[in-house]
């Protein structure tokens, strides 16, 4: 299995969760200048247009960017407080892509989450239904803006044990 991994906005993704992504497989995991490179979607395009990948896996920008990237694959994704209704920055992607159908979403809201608030990402969610699109959102009262080590391997091993 090949896993894109994409991290928020002047983030990473940190040794240890890297061997919890590396269980499951093979982990692309690139170092993403959000703020210098408004064409990131583009630049993860043809990055990755001859690799197979499997699911992507995002937080925050990345699940923004993850959302965009799955969309165009048609490949599932997990997103973890996805920076879909709120941004500090702007990324040019595509719009109006039309999703693979039964497109697959797992989404992992933080009750706590002040940065993008959880009311924010279900607003989106249902002002962009999409009625070909399997979405799977929960809430987790336990879970702030940054994802602790014990709950990204939770909700992974959940997400990547469908394949």
């Amino acid at each position: 299995m090949t896993i894109l991994y994409l991290h928020g906005l002047e983030s990473k993704l940190s040794d240890e969760k890297r061997v919890v992504l590396e269980q499951f497989g093979t982990v692309f995991a690139p170092d993403m200048d959000y703020k210098s490179n408004s064409e990131m979607y583009n630049y993860l395009m043809e990055t990755y247009k001859n690799e197979s990948i499997d699911c992507i896996i995002g937080s925050s920008m990345g699940g923004f960017m993850g959302y965009h990237v799955a969309m165009r694959l048609g490949c599932p994704a997990l997103l973890f407080n996805p920076a879909l209704p709120i941004r500090s920055l702007n990324q040019n992607v595509p719009q109006n892509i039309v999703p693979k159908e039964n497109q697959r979403f797992s989404i992992v809201l933080g009750s706590q989450d002040e940065t993008v608030p959880a009311i924010a990402n279900l607003n989106y969610f249902s002002e962009n239904w999409l009625p070909t699109v399997q979405f799977q959102i929960k809430i987790r009262p336990d879970l702030a803006h940054q994802i602790p080590l014990n709950i990204f391997e939770e909700e992974c091993r959940t997400f990547l044990r469908g394949f």
